[in-house]
């Protein structure tokens, strides 16, 4: 099979997806909207910043013309931060074919409306086959080829049995899943508890606490997406405790060393600008907290998260506070609304 397959994105997971089509025996071209960034790419054939090491095969090629990428593209694969999916859908709107398959790999939620990344394509691109390709991937080992396993997401099985072809390799195990709405939640959600995580790990907390956080944050997760309509059996898979786990115990995760510092005493902004990635986990918190007043949804982990990234409250306080929450049965309490 040679697809012709567009990457709009050309970061570490964009270009960690590039190698692993271009190595399928895909003809793949990458945008990135900035020159200097294509320039390095061609001229080292390896993104030098954010996925040092990893050769790009000769097989892709680089290009700054949106036009030039999408317009003959069969699949085009949506590799941008949550916050600008919206723009670049609108963008690429006006060059894709009617039949063209897009690929959403961005994990978060729309800020200010709290809409899924495949709602937000589905308002600017109409009639788009979507997939959500979501689960434990680091870029910089998929982009090394490490044994992965991950998710193709979409209410169109076909369209995400195609995908499944397409990325399917020795080292990269897809499966598929009809449920978009519980993927996508995972994804995004589980950036909120690594965040979480780092900042535990910050404040010079154990294994204890960050077992805690997990146990309890997926069922915060598990809560919030059910009531949206999601299955929870998809949570106990690869895009729900699956991506938990690799991003919250794993050095390679943004969130994690963004929350890591904040633990430290630093403040989100900083933290950020240390880092020097995008954090989707601070604007999705900002997101879940909405959505999840709006819902009417209990998720105590995930409000404490967004009083001390955007309130300013002292993270010792807010563990004090979680902890000492009014007493609660276990197994009841993973049945009940409010926590």
């Amino acid at each position: 099979m040679n697809k012709k397959i567009s990457i709009i994105g050309a970061g570490s997971w964009g270009t960690a997806l590039a190698v692993l089509l271009a190595n399928n025996g895909m003809s793949v071209t990458m945008w990135s909207i900035f020159e200097d960034e294509i320039k390095m790419l061609n001229e080292k054939r390896e993104h030098v910043h954010k996925l040092p090491g990893v050769i790009v095969p000769e097989n892709v090629t680089f290009t700054s013309d949106l036009e030039k990428a999408v317009c003959d593209a069969e699949v085009v694969v949506v590799v941008v931060p949550s916050q600008t999916v919206r723009q670049t859908a609108k963008d690429i709107s006006k060059y894709i074919r009617d039949d063209t398959v897009i690929v959403s790999c961005s994990k978060g939620l729309e800020e200010g409306t709290g809409l899924r990344m495949s709602e937000v394509i589905g308002q600017e691109i109409k009639d788009a086959k979507t997939v959500i390709l979501s689960g434990p991937s680091h870029a910089e080992e998929v982009g090394r080829g490490v044994p992965t396993a991950i998710v193709a997401a979409s209410c169109d099985i076909k369209a995400a049995e195609l995908i499944q072809d397409i990325f399917m390799s020795p080292e990269f195990r897809v499966y598929t899943n009809t449920d978009v709405v519980g993927v996508e939640l995972g994804g995004a959600l589980k950036n909120v508890i690594a965040l979480c995580a780092g900042i535990s790990d910050g404040l010079g907390f154990g294994d204890n606490t960050k077992a805690a956080l997990m146990t309890r944050g997926i069922t915060e997760i598990s809560r919030l997406g059910v009531s949206m309509g999601a299955n929870p059996q998809t949570f106990a898979g690869l895009t729900g405790i699956g991506d938990l786990i690799v991003t919250c115990t794993s050095m390679h995760s943004r969130n994690r060393r963004a929350g890591i510092l904040i633990g430290q005493g630093k403040s989100p902004q900083e933290a950020m600008d240390e880092v020097k990635m995008v954090v989707e986990g601070v604007t999705t918190t900002k997101a879940a907290y909405e959505l999840a007043r709006k819902m009417d949804v209990a998720m105590p982990i995930t409000f404490e998260a967004y009083e001390v990234l955007f309130n300013g409250k002292n993270p010792r306080q807010a563990v004090y506070d979680l902890m000492m929450r009014n007493k609660k049965n276990e197994v009841e309490e993973l049945d009940a609304k409010w926590l």
